[in-house]
């Protein structure tokens, strides 16, 4: 396995982040996404079947609530050692396959929230990782306490968006197998290889060990996140879009994005540190990476259906993307309310060595920042000839998954994970990007 070192770049969103593409692997966008691409990856992408046989990865389905509705084990066996969509074209099952794998990560945190900021069991959708069965925690006492400052409803909401992703994970895993699709580098996320992230070098926990955690290892990182809160000047601004070359947009919490927080307790120390003050900051750094995730999803989805060749996998991209925008709308109402009707609010984190001020968004009259404005104010769009249109933004697919991929990193949320992660995120995510219609 050749690991390839992050290099910088400007991603779609504007802002310089790491990635983990191998400059020398990289291909120019087409003019035209109907053009026929050249195959510049297959070199990586045999080195991806060497790695991922290396491994041990298999055919065997991982999804046994439908595993009933599956009866294509030939053609799954037939294109293991191919990128072959089965009875999808390879530019098709290549983004199903990105967004599996965004589901199932997005699975990972939502359910350290839920173990925390819930803990009850009402769901429509079982978790994605085999063998796995959710068993109520009832919650952290104090770290719902705090979230419910943001709204009273707040446990509530992220059983649901927590439901929802586990539905999309499972959905798409499902939806690949019945197709014939491979799903080796899926099986590998979704299974037990890479959830590893269990502590930090010095002991500090990375799997919180409060009360309501199942303290499992983990596939994601919420103890050390940098949270890029400029979705909120960038749905606000109505002269500036991303896609346009539109950079450097308000901050709603500045001090998040630089230094790394955590948005859950990571021991029950967490829930009484500083008289109270430190939780209530966790929760609210909970309030602006859920808005952070959702956003995401809510400009991945159109941004890759502009690839889609199928009309059946259009209707799938089109039907589950417009969800990540409720989950985001939701959440973006709610995280106005941190340190509402309250003068700024600092604290520390002694374990992260860092210091975050929330103030009151919602006392705010600068319309970049005001809290009430959750609807997208209208911006230029396509080209600043025509007039301003209320969007989802941004939504170019050139580099599309990449730039999730490299927005992700940038978070924090993979901190500690290891090469063969990134590589294989790396790969989905290029993958995604090669499609063409």
């Amino acid at each position: 396995m050749i690991c390839v070192p992050p290099t910088q770049l400007t991603n779609l969103r504007g802002k310089s982040v790491k990635t983990v593409t191998n400059n020398k692997e990289s291909v120019s966008e087409k003019s035209s996404l109907s053009e026929a691409a050249p195959n510049p990856l297959m070199t990586r992408r045999l080195r991806r079947r060497s790695f991922l046989r290396g491994l041990g990865a298999t055919s065997a389905l991982l999804v046994p609530a439908t595993t009933a509705l599956i009866n294509n084990t030939k053609a799954q066996s037939s294109s293991q050692n191919s990128d072959s969509g089965g009875q999808l074209t390879k530019g098709d099952a290549s983004i199903l396959r990105f967004l599996a794998a965004a589901e199932i990560i997005e699975s990972d945190l939502w359910e350290q929230y839920w173990e925390l900021g819930n803990g009850t069991l009402d769901f429509a959708s079982h978790n994605p990782q085999p063998g796995t069965t959710l068993t109520a925690t009832n919650g952290n006492a104090p770290y719902i306490k705090a979230l419910q400052l943001l709204d009273g409803d707040m446990p509530q909401y992220i059983l649901d968006n927590t439901d929802d992703e586990f539905s999309h994970a499972n959905f798409l895993l499902a939806y690949l197998n019945s197709k014939g699709a491979n799903i080796s580098e899926l099986e590998l996320l979704v299974g037990p290889h890479f959830r590893t992230l269990d502590k930090q070098a010095n002991g500090t926990p990375i799997s919180s060990r409060a009360t309501g955690s199942t303290q499992k290892p983990r596939l994601t990182n919420l103890t050390q996140l940098t949270v890029d809160t400029s979705f909120w000047g960038r749905y606000r601004d109505d002269r500036a879009n991303p896609d346009l070359g539109g950079t450097n947009f308000v901050q709603a919490v500045p001090s998040l994005n630089s230094g790394k927080h955590t948005a859950i307790p990571r021991t029950d120390a967490d829930t009484t540190s500083q008289n109270g003050a430190l939780i209530n900051a966790i929760a609210f750094t909970a309030g602006f990476h859920f808005c952070f995730i959702e956003i995401g999803g809510t400009s991945l989805y159109p941004s890759l259906a502009l690839r889609v060749r199928d009309p059946e996998v259009l209707r799938i991209v089109l039907s589950i993307g417009p969800t990540e925008a409720m989950h985001f709308q939701t959440w973006h109402d709610k995280a106005g309310n941190a340190d509402a009707g309250n003068p700024p609010f600092t604290v520390s984190d002694p374990i992260n060595n860092s210091t975050v001020t929330f103030t009151d968004l919602t006392a705010s009259t600068n319309e970049l920042l005001q809290a009430n404005l959750i609807m997208p104010e209208p911006c230029p769009f396509l080209s600043t000839s025509f007039p301003v249109c209320s969007i989802v933004r941004p939504t170019d697919t050139v580099g599309a998954a990449m730039g999730a991929v490299n927005a992700l990193t940038a978070d924090g949320l993979f901190t500690g994970q290891t090469p063969e992660f990134f590589q294989l995120l790396a790969d989905l995510a290029s993958d995604a990007d090669q499609a063409r219609r």
